[in-house]
């Protein structure tokens, strides 16, 4: 059975019922709308009253309700008889009901007639024909006192029965007719015409249940048909005229089905707009959290359509159609932005929140799996290398590296032989004294390739505590490493080296700040952190005499604290690359590699062995440029793209080194990981468990994830040193080192206090290499845009 309620009455449908002969067999109704319904056609129903109930189909039915429904019928009939006959005269019907003249018909278009004309896609107005406009366009005046020209194919009614109407009247014309309108009159001639398979014109269907041709019931009649999207369709049209016919009632079903689902989602929507625009109005404090948008699976599918928006990542067209609809009902253009803007201030998302994180989809939690996995790894005290390593814990140890470091890889110590020459111990965290090859923290570190540093956060490439507590090196305690100990000749070549599992016990956890003011007091207790120094200016001379490019310059690092704050507080460091304790660190870390790939050569082991073809780059020729960042960016400029060999080592021409290998950060990158597998089964005499084969199929996975967080750091960086030049005052200067000319008078350049390039005008006689002075214009970190200005100094 189906049901269909409108306007508080209810028609009662068999689903059985042929679709071409439907039987109306139940009507139900509220007397008190029934009567007001048809008081205007004079209907009089005797009223009923019985408590007997009768079968019905597919139930009991009142025999009142019965009674009324025949009563109805007939009254319905004896109306359209009475005023089939005072229409006749306006319409002249055959005895079979059809109109005479043909019924499409069309009136020719003359001066005072009432119209109705398409104005848009969107908007249908009313207006009375005034002059005819060239040859077939007309002049009309619409219902807002518009006078417009329109073509005859804008047409799509002429009201009948009018002849010299006053533009004046028409909205009072419009306003009757949208009182007199009833979608549920239409049903009930569906219901007969359906019956007896009939065709209708609009007149045709004003005299029907309107019992009139009158004007205003035409024009009511054509409305219904053209507004309706359920009980007709259109048959046939010729110019303003169109027929329409019944649809079947299966059909007429369906829609009926498609509808009150369209309407409950249109509900469903407004509902979830004024959640929207609620929490929109409430103040920051009082907003609603993220989480509280989830707990309901229809509001959470809404949301999360938004934020795809926002993210330029929806899955499929019912996401964005979604999102365009919340955005539509809030009165938004249908942009990214809006969306973005939208989540941010109902407090979903932070002012500040980082899109590419979301976009690139970083994992930034570890499941609760592979917590307890790691947790049980902590928890086991058994090592595997205890008898085979070498106790360095007499050595004194330097851990070196930023202050917000979380995640400490390496370690330093030298001394000076009795032969004047200089040995170096680096040591790595053992990070495989906890996780072996496919265990299922292995797994979920590969899928990750690297831990990503934001100036907002860390999301470890390992569970945190695991990383921090039981791999990484800690100051005073004893700790499990990998150590590659080298011997230099004089000139900062490899005498000697070894490779083996180790025990230490850092002395001292150092910022590179920290690390240069040593140096620089040099002290006489210090006195390995200065053997280190000289071991790095040895092996940094040694390098360029091979072809290494020196290619330091200013890098920025930003530490944001409490970044869910609309204005967190933004720390921001210039890091300078020749920095004496960089300097140092950096070298024995390419020292490292280098003897890796050394040792990895002469035993035959699969490693990612890394390389930078030679570019025949004749530094002479950068001689003119000024040492630092002007000569490195435009040495960087002619380096060619980095490769990887499984099998052998291959020239790093950047760095001046027959083979290199990265080997000192396993907790933070699965690469170095790797190779710690491979050199740590090695050195307890087992066959490395992957072949060259197998590590390039894994690396192509692990280089593309690394190649994600690396263009997420850099945008993240990016944007929190706008959002910092954003706060300054706009009259601050800033000091710009000119790098090179890209077109005209446009420069790149290097904020110095910043370390962030850039580009902006400069005046004539301004060349490369010099310092010029700018401002802020503007500063827009969501767009990515920044504007500078050269402050030119009078002379």
């Amino acid at each position: 059975m189906a049901v269909r309620a409108v306007s508080g009455c209810s028609i009662f449908r068999s689903a059985s019922t042929s679709s071409s002969s439907p039987t109306l067999f139940a009507f139900r109704c509220c007397p008190c709308h029934f009567s007001r319904r048809f008081s205007q056609f004079s209907i009089r129903f005797p009223i009923f009253r019985s408590d007997k109930l009768v079968p019905g189909h597919g139930g009991l039915q009142s025999s009142s309700v019965h009674s009324l429904v025949n009563s109805v019928m007939e009254e319905l009939g004896a109306l359209r008889r009475r005023r089939r006959v005072r229409a006749a005269a306006k319409v002249e019907l055959t005895s079979s009901g059809g109109i005479v003249e043909d019924k499409l018909v069309n009136r020719t278009l003359q001066q005072g007639l009432l119209l109705e004309f398409k104005k848009d896609s969107e908007r249908v107005l009313l207006a009375v024909a005034q002059r005819p406009d060239g040859k077939k366009n007309w002049m009309v005046s619409d219902q807002n006192g518009v006078t417009s020209s329109i073509k005859p194919q804008q047409i799509t009614y002429i009201v009948p029965g009018v002849e010299k109407f006053d533009h004046a009247e028409i909205s009072k014309f419009v306003q009757r007719a949208q009182e007199n309108s009833d979608l549920a009159l239409l049903e009930f001639a569906w219901v007969e015409l359906l019956e007896k398979n009939k065709r209708v014109t609009a007149e045709e269907l004003a005299e029907m249940i309107f019992g009139s041709v009158e004007p205003l019931e035409c024009y009511c009649a054509h409305v219904m048909l053209s507004e309706d999207e359920v009980y007709f369709t259109v048959l046939e049209t010729k110019g303003s005229r169109s027929i329409y016919g019944p649809r079947p009632a299966v059909q007429v079903e369906e829609l009926l089905r498609r509808k009150l689902a369209k309407e409950a989602a249109e509900k469903e929507l407004q509902e979830f707009v004024q959640l929207l625009k609620s929490a929109k109005a409430m103040p920051l404090d009082a907003k609603p959290s993220k989480s509280s948008w989830m707990v309901e699976e229809k509001i959470r599918q809404k949301i999360k359509s938004l934020e795809s928006y926002a993210i330029d990542a929806c899955t499929n067209d019912d996401q964005r159609k979604t999102a365009g609809m919340i955005l539509r009902a809030m009165g938004m253009v249908k942009t990214a932005s809006s969306a973005l803007n939208l989540l941010i201030n109902i407090g979903y998302f932070p002012v500040h929140v980082n899109l590419d994180l979301l976009k690139f989809n970083i994992r930034t939690d570890h499941s609760d799996e592979v917590i307890s996995a790691a947790e049980s790894l902590l928890s086991d005290s058994y090592d595997p290398d205890e008898i085979e390593r070498k106790d360095l814990t007499h050595l004194k140890v330097y851990a070196i590296d930023v202050d917000e470091a979380d995640e400490l890889d390496d370690a330093l110590s030298a001394t000076r032989l009795q032969d004047g020459r200089i040995k170096i111990w680096i040591h790595v965290a053992d990070a495989t004294r906890f996780v072996q090859p496919g265990s299922i923290v292995d797994r979920e570190a590969m899928r990750r390739g690297t831990s990503v540093f934001l100036p907002t956060a860390t999301y470890p490439m390992f569970p945190e505590k695991l990383a921090m507590e039981g791999m990484s090196l800690q100051q005073g305690e004893n700790c499990n490493a990998v150590t590659v100990s080298v011997v230099l000749h004089s000139d900062g070549s490899i005498a000697e080296y070894s490779v083996d599992n180790s025990i230490i016990r850092p002395t001292y956890m150092l910022t590179y700040e920290s690390a240069s003011e040593l140096l620089h007091l040099n002290l006489e207790e210090e006195t390995e952190l200065k053997i280190l120094s000289e071991a790095a200016t040895l092996r940094s001379i040694w390098r360029r005499q091979q072809g290494a490019i020196d290619t330091a310059t200013l890098e920025a690092r930003i530490k944001v604290v409490n970044p869910e704050d609309p204005e967190p507080m933004i720390n921001l460091y210039v890091e300078n690359q020749a920095d004496p304790a960089m300097r140092l660190v950096t070298e024995m870390m390419i020292l490292c590699g280098e003897v890796v790939a050394t040792f990895g050569s002469s035993n035959n082991i699969p490693l990612p062995y890394r390389g930078q073809p030679q570019s025949n780059i004749d530094t002479s020729a950068f001689a003119h440029l000024p040492e630092g960042p002007v000569r490195s960016s435009a040495l960087v400029k002619l380096m060619r793209a980095a490769e990887i060999d499984f099998r052998k080592p291959i020239r790093h021409g950047i760095l001046g080194l027959p083979g290199y290998v990265q080997f000192t950060s396993p907790i933070r990158r699965y690469m170095d990981l790797l190779a710690h597998y491979q050199v740590k089964a090695f050195l307890i005499g087992k066959s490395p468990p992957f072949s060259a084969g197998q590590l390039e199929g894994m690396a192509s996975i692990v280089n593309m994830n690394a190649r994600v967080a690396k263009r997420l750091f850099s945008s993240s960086l990016r944007y929190w040193i706008l959002e910092f030049l954003r706060r300054q005052s706009k009259e601050k200067r800033y000091r710009a080192l000119i790098l090179r000319f890209i077109k005209d008078r446009i420069a790149a350049i290097l904020l110095v206090e910043v370390g962030l390039q850039s580009s902006v005008w400069v005046s004539v006689g301004a060349n490369v290499g010099d310092e010029v002075l700018v401002r802020l214009e503007e500063a827009h970190p969501r767009d990515d845009v920044l504007f500078l200005k050269e402050i030119v100094i009078e002379r």
